[in-house]
């Protein structure tokens, strides 16, 4: 048997992978929970609350909620709070935060006591572009600001890229990651936030100077992106994704993977809502699990996980992971010999 590690590098090379299952394995896990931990770029300058904790502001100025029933945390605006009230003056409202001074003592450490022979070791670069702007502003307010002051968009989210460059380069320099997860979710279940013209137009640009950047470190790069993405999959691929985690079922998982001719490997296909509620059985669970890997895993560029990036009730985690580890070995052995 392969290794988690080689094994992840297999499916992502399309060579010969020996299973089809949890991802999540392929990374380093938490002793205590057993979950996938990320080593944070930028842990200091993007804190937001914790959850139950409401009321908490970031070092941009964006106030956090996150109640204890939901799945994560919120930015609460009002027309008082919101950090940029005049996109034509962004440069007003704000300071970027001081990268320089971050301390990176204990994610150093973290990386160092990291298992690199058998797991991949993943870093994160939360805040997408695309998040970053509805955060400051608000969400009617950035989805205006996108159609009718795009020049002004763009400059503003261009500084912030070139922030989340150096962010990224600090990252590589103290903590050798093997990938490097965005998360950034650019729709709803159904349909893209943006026309895919001015998604092209404003963000396509920003996201090849920050993926590209990432690979020529040599790290592969995953995009979070929980929705509905289907109509820039294609985009994906030419600004430098490696691997799209969180492609939810409302997207048309096959034809995706024609679409980007094998170059976009697929996590994701659990329908969440079938399997993450209160009382969920086991067996409804791990139905659900195989069921999809059935679907998706003739692809030869998917595996299967929780498009939230985790689920949030009791027992379906330890069910689906589980399933996804038994099944996902016999599917590999009938699509891969």
């Amino acid at each position: 048997m392969t290794t988690p590690k080689e094994n992840f590098l297999r499916l992502v090379s399309n060579d010969d992978p020996q299973w089809l299952g949890n991802p999540f394995r392929c990374f380093n896990l938490d002793s205590a929970s057993g979950l996938p931990y990320l080593l944070d770029a930028t842990a200091l300058a993007h804190r937001r609350t914790g959850k139950g904790h409401t009321g908490v502001t970031d070092a941009w100025g964006v106030i956090w909620d996150w109640p204890a029933d939901q799945p994560g945390p919120t930015p609460n605006h009002s027309d008082s709070n919101k950090v940029i009230k005049d996109i034509t003056r962004w440069k007003e409202f704000f300071d970027f935060p001081d990268l320089d001074s971050l301390d990176w003592s204990a994610t150093e450490a973290l990386a160092a006591s990291a298992d690199r022979e058998t797991r991949i070791v993943m870093a994160q670069s939360p805040r997408g572009m695309f998040e970053f702007s509805h955060a400051m502003m608000g969400f009617e307010d950035a989805l205006e600001n996108y159609l009718l002051e795009p020049d002004d968009m763009y400059e503003l989210l261009s500084a912030y890229t070139d922030w989340k460059i150096k962010a990224a380069g600090l990252c590589i320099d103290h903590m050798s990651p093997d990938a490097m997860v965005n998360f950034d979710d650019w729709g709803s279940k159904t349909q893209m936030f943006l026309p895919p013209r001015v998604w092209r137009e404003i963000l396509k640009p920003l996201y090849e100077r920050f993926f590209g950047y990432i690979k020529s470190r040599g790290v592969i790069t995953m995009q979070h992106c929980d929705c509905y993405a289907e109509d820039v999959c294609e985009d994906m691929v030419e600004v430098g994704i490696d691997i799209w985690q969180g492609v939810t079922p409302e997207n048309n998982i096959p034809a995706v993977a024609s679409k980007t001719g094998g170059e976009l490997f697929l996590f994701g296909g659990v329908n969440m809502p079938a399997i993450d509620y209160p009382g969920v059985t086991q067996t409804v669970v791990r139905e659900q699990i195989r069921l999809t890997i059935d679907k998706y895993a003739p692809t030869k560029r998917y595996l299967p996980i929780f498009c939230s990036w985790l689920p949030i009730y009791e027992g379906v985690y330890e069910a689906a992971t589980d399933e996804m580890d038994i099944h996902g070995a016999e599917a590999a052995k009938k699509i891969f010999g």
